[in-house]
């Protein structure tokens, strides 16, 4: 029991320190019903790049367990998603986090979120361009799907002190970001919603 607790604890540990990666740190439903249904914007669809053909071979153990498994509107759901979960992290919006999220995730992004309510402060965040989304793969692993995306993002963000005031200048933040996210689901379950169950840092 002693090992699963420091187990589990390490990977929250791992989870937030690349949380740290994506929203603090300058560096050079398909996952949402609802993400899913709105259309991409004509930026994200200009940035939406083809799907390499090994890519395409590589989910066809997903699409034999899921014939209806999509991967281009998987993108675009993910993005969308993408973009929910930073700005919900930044704006510490938890009820918006807590679908989207594995337990352990949501674990240790409320760490973080805490950790900023701790210092007074208050984030905004905004993307200069519409994230890149890339498929790295996609399988059935028993009974789950399990998905990798690799974001590339550019963001600004706006910090104040929660009690500033009105006409007080916030200090600006500018970073590039490369991650790979990975989303899970159940095969066969009657939720067709993904959730993101780890962050990792990718190359960019």
């Amino acid at each position: 029991m002693s090992f699963q607790i420091i187990f589990f604890a390490v990977i929250a540990a791992l989870v937030l320190f690349q949380l740290y990666n994506v929203l603090g740190k300058r560096v050079g439903r398909q996952p949402q019903e609802d993400a899913r249904a709105l259309p991409p914007t004509a930026e994200a669809a200009a940035q939406r790049p083809p799907l390499d053909p090994s890519i395409l071979a590589a989910i066809a153990s997903l699409r034999a367990r899921d014939p209806a498994f999509d991967p281009v509107k998987f993108l675009d759901g993910a993005r969308q998603a993408y973009e929910t979960i930073v700005r919900g992290y930044a704006g510490g919006d938890r009820a918006a986090l807590t679908p989207l999220l594995a337990p352990a995730v949501m674990t240790s992004f409320e760490a973080g979120m805490a950790a900023r309510e701790a210092r007074g402060e208050t984030e905004q965040v905004e993307f200069l361009h519409a994230p890149r989304a890339d498929l790295e793969s996609a399988t059935a692993e028993g009974e789950r799907a399990v998905a990798r995306v690799r974001f590339l993002a550019e963001i600004r963000s706006r910090i104040l002190p929660v009690d500033a005031a009105e006409d007080a200048e916030p200090r600006i933040e500018e970073r590039r970001t490369a991650e790979n996210w990975t989303f899970e689901r159940t095969l066969g379950a009657a939720d067709p919603n993904w959730v993101l169950a780890r962050v990792e840092a990718a190359s960019a």
